[in-house]
């Protein structure tokens, strides 16, 4: 996807595609797959939707730790500049809000591995964190660490100290930044623990809107994490992998020296890399991914119990509090002492599990005291 008339392309990474509207960056994940900071000639199919939907899964789910930059997923909700090019879009894409980027890759690693593994080997540490003695490849470290990088547009990133990227993005911003990295990846390893899947260490990028820390980019994919099936998992060695390891391993066995241009892929490497990336978007979110790009909707309704003393027959209070109680994917709300939408759902079990999640935030409002709510019909 080089071009989208009538959008402004503000940036092109190795996957993702930057449009600006009027409303916020339009974010296209492609079907592009590098290794080893190269792009791939052959592209994955579907990879581009698994790692849109298992972001926005992520970005909902940790936005009690830390606001993130999500709008929507669904192009009916973008701008018309961007909604008339909602085929090509659909499942694939974000509308966010623009961020200035804090120039710092933030790293949290559970286990040793990858290049934090070979510097161990050397000197005993991990971008200068001393680790115990003799651990072994794979090893669950004692607790997480965090470990910056400095952020490459070409080539490799760069491990660095706690110290050096404190004085690139400045002491309190790293203290902070180092504290919801450490949050983010304890809450979403325990998560996808119990769903057979260890995640070993990953990445995220922040940005700073108004002056306030919120995530962006992408959240615990496939590209930005190494995610092990845990049946598997056995320490001493490399690990089996849900992410692209798989494709560089086939790489390193073709005898590439990685070195532009990269080689083709073969149609099994391609088919068995899909699949991978498919089984962590079910494993994690629990929902099929053949649902994804044509969601559910359900009808349900809601009765709301106000507060004494709060008169609002025309319910205008709880209109005006579900953007920012985080409900997305929610439409033809009519409002009255009852409330009825229609909610996009992967699955009735998201479903049920987004209406659950609206009871917390809903009782998270001052002037609501309860409410009860029934699904009055299932998927379309």
């Amino acid at each position: 996807m080089e071009l989208l008339d009538g959008l402004t392309k503000v940036k092109q990474g190795k996957v993702r595609d930057m449009y600006r509207t009027q409303a916020g960056i339009v974010m296209v994940a492609s079907d592009r797959i590098s290794a080893y900071d190269v792009v791939l000639p052959t592209p994955i199919p579907d990879k581009g939707a698994v790692l849109t939907g298992l972001s926005a899964y992520w970005f909902d789910r940790t936005a009690d730790i830390v606001p993130n930059h999500m709008i929507s997923t669904q192009p009916d909700d973008y701008p018309p500049e961007a909604k008339q090019h909602a085929a090509e879009l659909r499942g694939r894409s974000m509308l966010v809000r623009e961020a200035e980027p804090v120039p710092i890759e933030c790293v949290a690693r559970g286990y040793i591995t990858g290049s934090g593994w070979k510097e161990y080997k050397q000197n005993g540490t991990v971008c200068g964190i001393r680790l115990p003695e003799g651990l072994v490849e794979s090893q669950q470290l004692p607790e997480p660490i965090f470990t910056p990088a400095t952020k490459a547009e070409t080539g490799h990133d760069e491990n660095i100290s706690f110290e050096v990227a404190a004085e690139i993005a400045g002491t309190d911003t790293m203290t902070a930044l180092r504290d919801l990295t450490l949050a983010l990846y304890s809450f979403a390893a325990a998560h996808a623990r119990e769903r057979g899947i260890i995640i070993a260490d990953t990445k995220f990028e922040f940005g700073v809107v108004d002056g306030d820390i919120i995530l962006i980019d992408e959240a615990l994919t496939p590209d930005s994490s190494r995610f092990w099936p845990a049946s598997e998992f056995e320490p001493g060695r490399g690990q089996p992998s849900f992410d692209k390891q798989y494709v560089r391993d086939w790489l390193d066995g073709a005898g590439w020296d990685h070195t532009p241009p990269g080689p083709d892929l073969p149609a099994d490497v391609v088919a068995n890399t899909r699949g991978k990336y498919v089984e962590a978007y079910e494993r994690i979110t629990g929902a099929s991914f053949g649902r994804m790009a044509q969601p559910m909707k359900a009808r349900v309704a809601i009765d709301v119990m106000l507060k004494e003393g709060i008169l609002d027959p025309q319910g205008k209070t709880v209109e005006e509090s579900m953007p920012s109680l985080g409900f997305v994917g929610v439409s033809g709300v009519r409002i009255g002492k009852h409330i009825s939408l229609e909610l996009e759902a992967s699955s009735p079990e998201d479903a049920r599990r987004q209406i659950e999640e609206m009871s917390r935030r809903f009782l998270s409002n001052p002037v609501i005291e309860d409410f009860t709510y029934r699904i009055e019909d299932g998927p379309a």
